[in-house]
């Protein structure tokens, strides 16, 4: 039976928040003012990880993500519910709990700044008290997987982003921690960089079995480093379990790319008028419009004539539907679901009243 490292039974979070008045009358009035409510930021989530898994924790803004790991790490004390974080309960024993983790928080450096990277290594050598042997066994192994000779005597102040971040996961992973909290690891890097950085840390979990927990907006993190995912909106939990059993879910779904002679901004607002069921978008480069087609509604192949018979098609390429594509899906439903929801509570408010 496989370890497992977290174990979250029913937790929930919620904050006490203010609600303030407009105008400096409002302001000076809150100063006093006893009038909150209570939001409600992570709602009855039980989770267990294993050991050795990278599991990617997704949501839109809002949905709770940060709030978890900061409850994983020890920073917040669920408000009810249980955490276990590797036998230790984050929040009621820090100090053991941060020997066992190592986070990366997006563009946030947890290096010292006008130090060389080497000299930072060495203070969370000390820090962590890594034995000189460990120490050096985790230098060579750096060595093995990245290029880092040039960034070890460079000052963190004068590396680029992708830099600075990848240096960041080295120093993350440097105590041989249990567990890797990475949010955002990748945001604002160029493709080149980002590449490596999944690379990296896909050795480090195979080389070492660090479970990894990973918050981000970046499908192509999900589809390279994540074999299981966890969906999170409004504080509750809408899925968990691996990539392709979620896009059976979508097996209908096909993505219709298509290049045409012409605008294309402008032929893909047309589209989008000209197909409301279909959700039409461009890929990043804007070489490409994107029309997702649900076969159960439409055929693809009558999309595609509708199209040929108003635009000069150059291309086109038909896909299965992508993680990507998949998510922004569940988001949407999750939204709607939502809505319905306060719709249908406002409705029964009203006839009570």
């Amino acid at each position: 039976m496989a370890e497992k490292v977290i174990i979250m039974k029913d937790v929930c979070k919620d904050f006490k928040v203010l609600n303030r008045h407009e105008g400096l009358k409002g302001s000076f009035k809150d100063l006093f003012s006893r009038d909150y409510k209570i939001v409600s930021a992570v709602s009855h989530i039980s989770l267990s990880i294993e050991k050795g898994e990278i599991v990617g924790y997704l949501g839109p803004n809002g949905a709770g993500k940060s709030t978890t790991i900061k409850m994983m790490t020890g920073v917040l004390e669920p408000s009810s519910g249980e955490i276990m974080v590797d036998g230790t309960i984050p929040y009621k024993n820090r100090t053991r709990n941060a020997e066992k983790i190592g986070v990366v928080f997006g563009q946030r450096s947890q290096l010292w700044w006008s130090l060389p990277l080497i000299e930072s290594l060495k203070l969370l050598k000390d820090i962590y008290m890594i034995p000189d042997q460990n120490y050096k066994d985790m230098l060579d192994l750096y060595r093995s997987l990245v290029d880092i000779e040039d960034l070890l005597h460079k000052p963190v102040r004068q590396m680029s982003l992708g830099q600075r971040t990848l240096s960041d996961i080295l120093a993350a992973f440097l105590h041989n921690p249990k567990i890797v909290y990475l949010d955002e690891p990748t945001i604002g890097l160029d493709v080149s960089m980002k590449s490596k950085i999944r690379t990296l840390i896909h050795a480090l979990n195979q080389e070492k079995g660090t479970t990894i927990i990973l918050t981000t907006h970046d499908m192509g993190d999900v589809d390279a480093l994540c074999r299981r995912i966890v969906i999170i909106d409004h504080g509750k939990m809408l899925y968990d379990n691996d990539i392709e059993h979620l896009k059976k879910f979508f097996g209908s779904y096909r993505t219709l790319k298509l290049r045409l002679a012409g605008d294309m901004k402008k032929h893909k607002e047309k589209i989008e008028a000209e197909l409301p069921m279909c959700s039409v978008g461009m890929t990043e480069d804007e070489e490409w419009i994107t029309i997702l087609v649900d076969e159960e509604k439409r055929k693809v192949m009558d999309v595609l004539g509708q199209i040929q018979n108003s635009y000069a098609v150059r291309d086109m390429q038909l896909e299965e539907i992508s993680t990507e594509e998949v998510i922004r899906k569940i988001y949407e439903g999750a939204a709607v679901s939502n809505a319905e929801e306060e719709s249908s509570g406002h409705g029964e408010g009203g006839g009570k009243e």
